[in-house]
């Protein structure tokens, strides 16, 4: 046996090691000597670009970090079953210094912009002091650790006025392959933003991997994926008003695996095969900030849904301010979308100076282990508690369905939880 580590080359470099295993049977040491001596870029340029052997592509990865998008194009890059990355949370990090993107630039678009983010700004003060009455800390409770779970809860609760436009930062691990079929697919968004931020990742990665990113382009093919980005990159459905759900699978196939099933420990997965057995679609309204946590599953489907007014204000938001600022709030909320409206602008732009906390038609599709495994981490006291609750449908819903079903969820009503305060990266 020989195991061998080789961290240090760049993707190019790392295909072409791979990929000299697929026509010779000698060690990877002699492969190196290869990549060493002729270099990558003739080979990549060759064969994967040239003759299209893309599982090449599949064994060279990079990092590329994205700084200062609007939410609008952190969602269209994830909006991908292979992406991996992370992205600032607004659960965490007061945005109030992020810059706004606003693609056209009127008196009435900065007036709706300036509107969300001065509610969110001048409120924070007024819902830390409710905050600490409602929640006050404990004798036992570490006072550093109540603060920030104070703060953690503050952002919950004020991110739902943030508008869309606000800029986040968000960082893609892909391999070479799923990067050029993606950005094969954003070039054609329907947003400008996401297409100028498409165009500007291409050029940076053909500038560095220059061998791997020179594919010959087809008409037919690109006019398809303009026609399919105009029509379908959107998901709406003004009929999802709440929690349902539908499945394929047959309760009497799970007595087959009756054992494995009940047998399952907490926080341990179903064995994948058990998605042969079919799928479960949920669908509910649920805000766009909670929906960007439950589109960070991406074992399933999950349709990315357009961003408007139409569903209404999460009330969770309102509920949990101060009376005084729930007055302000829903007198706010109706001022803005009826200045929204009256914009007059395409509905994709429109997205832009929509608060996070408006509802959005959400539908996803999983199989069995997928979906128990979403529903349980989503139940969880950690959980925004907006998500929290369709977890919480979710259980219900799979409970009925598949009474033979041990699941491990956090049905506890109460969503207060100083652990909150814990969940931080920082240097000890």
């Amino acid at each position: 046996m020989k195991i061998f580590i080789y961290d240090e080359f760049n993707p190019q470099d790392t295909a072409m090691m791979q990929a000299l295993y697929s026509r010779s049977a000698d060690s990877v040491e002699e492969h190196v000597k290869k990549v060493q001596a002729s270099g990558s870029g003739k080979f990549m340029e060759r064969y994967y670009v040239g003759y299209g052997h893309a599982s090449i592509a599949d064994c060279g990865s990079t990092t590329i970090f994205i700084e200062s998008v609007s939410m609008l194009v952190a969602k269209a890059i994830q909006d991908w079953p292979l992406y991996s990355g992370q992205e600032t949370s607004s659960r965490y990090i007061d945005m109030s210094k992020q810059i706004i993107i606003d693609p056209i630039q009127t008196r009435e678009s900065r007036d709706i912009l300036r509107k969300w983010m001065d509610f969110y700004v001048r409120s924070q003060v007024d819902v830390e002091t409710h905050l600490r009455e409602k929640y006050p800390k404990k004798p036992e409770e570490d006072q550093i650790v109540y603060d920030r779970a104070i703060k953690a809860r503050i952002f919950d609760i004020l991110r739902g006025f943030l508008p869309a436009g606000v800029t986040t930062q968000l960082s893609w691990h892909t391999n070479l392959r799923q990067a050029h079929d993606k950005l094969s697919l954003l070039a054609y968004h329907p947003l400008e933003e996401v297409r100028r931020v498409a165009e500007e990742i291409h050029t940076k990665l053909k500038e560095k991997y220059s061998n791997s990113f020179g594919h010959k382009t087809y008409e037919k093919q690109e006019a398809y994926r303009k026609w399919s980005a105009e029509q379908y990159t959107y998901f709406f459905d003004r009929k999802i008003n709440k929690f349902s759900s539908s499945t394929n699978i047959r309760p009497a196939d799970l007595k087959e695996y009756r054992n494995l099933l009940i047998k399952r420990p907490a926080k341990t997965n179903l064995p994948t095969f058990l998605a042969e057995l079919g799928s479960v679609t949920f669908t509910f309204p649920i805000d766009y900030g909670s929906f960007r946590d439950i589109q960070r599953h991406r074992n399933g489907v999950c349709r990315m849904p357009l961003l408007t007014a139409t569903l209404g204000f999460n009330q969770w938001y309102v509920e949990q301010l101060p009376y005084d600022l729930q007055k302000q709030a829903k007198l706010l909320i109706k001022e803005q979308t009826m200045a929204i409206k009256k914009l007059k602008i395409a509905k994709e732009t429109c997205q832009y100076y929509v608060a996070m906390g408006f509802n959005v038609p959400c539908k996803v599709t999983y199989g069995l282990p997928a979906a128990i495994y979403t529903m349980e981490l989503r139940s969880g006291k950690l959980v925004h508690p907006t998500l929290r609750m369709i977890a919480h449908d979710m259980y219900r819903s799979l409970t009925k369905k598949f009474p033979i079903l041990v699941l491990h969820a956090d049905m506890d009503l109460d969503d207060w939880d100083i652990r909150r305060g814990k969940q931080d990266i920082k240097e000890k």
